[in-house]
């Protein structure tokens, strides 16, 4: 029986390349085979592992932080009237090449089963450039929205500047995509900032941007690199122009300077661990390293509540808008050779009106978890929560690194019962079948489409056609 469901595996995945092949997303001959040295069978994860208990779930506590809407209107006064998303996407200034015009070494980055239907490289100018990485997208808004603001389409890709050897000179940068048109999609930049000095000025956002949400008219991203907030929150509605092109970032002599971009989001809130720190315990010694070497900190190397637990400091975020009310989902990275297990967990929305898009809290801004999980999945990059059928049986998509540059990682499915992964290449055993590198995940509920990001490139898939796999 299990020989004949290879089988079975393998006719299927010939016949959807084939198809897919016509439609000129296929991979070249070269991507689409796993190489005997990926054929090894992934670790399987298992079940997740519920945590229920007062202490599991209370060292998940947030504590929001709203910058004072005296220091924005500060800004605002000196920058100018604050513009919404829509203006910014009336203005896009660079183009999305279709799959047809990306190059083949692109291509490679693209999952080998489910295969993208929709697929798309930046501007060869930023996908030439080595300093900036993209690694995050968010392509909905809410439960009952296609990701439009206005009469526009809107998909969001957080990309970040890796700076020197130490972490210096980071920066965060957010591309506002157009995706109107599906033959044609174009974009521009706005620099992710946080004001200071009571509104008179701002600094970069020195962080990676490995997660990010869209929900209503707010923008939540993670942050790590020595920033201990564990997530910043942006208003899409509160965008302000540049005016001095150069390199500096704030403000400078004749006006506001970002980094050569035009647009700037200023923060407007963060949310910090209740106990504990998001900044690495290297920062203590002066090193500015992360102790697991992977440019991500991870659970280990952050300093500790005074009961010895971990604080939340996501790495992978994603909007579900299937639970009720929505809820923020988010991730850790866990060391392949860490004590610790990766835990996942959810912050449910504020369903006030005055608090659109923000996480519910108490009266003393205090976030708690809904529910949260361990998994024994490391390297997890994005993370993804979908509740299916009138039961409300909800399933864990975690997109899992290759572990090596140029391979291709595993998507895995969790619940409390077990997991499964998609099958690929020569073997029915191979479960590296999803993107190189692939960063977070994002649904979208009215079109059934799965958004990430992989390589280079940007790419849409239905959920279904993974389901399909995985069943």
């Amino acid at each position: 029986m299990r020989q004949r469901g290879r089988h079975r595996r393998r006719r299927r995945g010939r016949a959807l390349r084939a198809v897919l092949a016509g439609a000129g997303l296929a991979l070249t001959a070269t991507a689409t085979l796993i190489s005997a040295s990926q054929a090894t069978v992934t670790d399987d994860p298992g079940a997740l592992q519920p945590l229920t208990s007062a202490a599991e779930l209370g060292g998940l506590k947030l504590t929001e932080q709203p910058v004072p809407a005296r220091s924005l209107d500060r800004l605002a006064a000196s920058m100018g009237r604050p513009v919404d998303a829509g203006t910014v996407l009336s203005d896009t200034d660079r183009n999305l090449r279709d799959a047809a015009d990306c190059t083949g070494e692109e291509k490679k980055a693209l999952p080998v089963e489910p295969a993208a239907t929709r697929a798309y490289c930046w501007d060869t100018e930023d996908a030439a450039t080595q300093a900036w990485r993209p690694e995050s997208v968010a392509a909905s808004g809410d439960a009952g929205g296609d990701g439009r603001w206005g009469t526009h389409r809107l998909l969001l890709s957080g990309w970040t500047h890796r700076g020197d050897d130490t972490g210096r000179g980071r920066l965060a940068r957010v591309a506002f995509v157009d995706a109107d048109d599906p033959a044609r999609l174009t974009y521009t930049w706005a620099l992710l900032t946080v004001p200071v000095a009571d509104g008179r000025d701002y600094r970069a956002l020195a962080s990676r941007v490995s997660g990010m949400v869209r929900y209503q008219d707010k923008l939540l991203v993670t942050t790590s690199d020595g920033e201990r907030d564990a997530l910043y929150v942006y208003d899409l509605r509160r965008i302000q122009r540049a005016t001095v092109a150069g390199d500096a970032v704030g403000r400078v002599p004749g006006g506001w300077s970002a980094h050569g971009y035009r647009w700037v989001l200023p923060a407007v809130a963060s949310y910090r661990p209740a106990e504990g720190s998001c900044a690495r315990t290297a920062d203590a010694g002066g090193t500015g390293r992360a102790a697991s070497g992977s440019g991500t900190t991870s659970a280990a190397d952050r300093t500790s509540g005074p009961d010895g637990a971990a604080p939340p400091c996501p790495t992978g975020l994603s909007l579900d808008a299937s639970s009720v009310p929505d809820s923020l989902v988010a991730s850790e990275t866990a060391a392949a050779d860490g004590d610790r297990h990766t835990r996942l967990w959810r912050y449910p929305f504020s369903t006030d009106p005055a608090r659109a898009g923000l996480l519910a809290a108490d009266s003393s801004g205090t976030v708690t978890a809904g529910e949260a999980y361990e998994t024994e999945a490391n390297g997890v990059r994005g993370v993804l929560s979908h509740r299916t059928g009138p039961s409300g049986h909800t399933d864990w998509y975690l997109g899992r690194t290759a572990g090596k540059r140029g391979g291709h990682g595993t998507l895995w499915r969790q619940d409390v019962n077990g997991a499964e992964a998609t099958e690929c290449g020569a073997s029915g055993d191979t479960h590296r079948c999803w993107g190189d590198g692939t960063g977070s995940l994002s649904y979208v509920p009215q079109t059934g489409e799965l958004w990430s990001v992989s390589g280079r490139t940007l790419f849409a898939l239905p959920l279904s056609s993974l389901e399909h796999e995985l069943h």
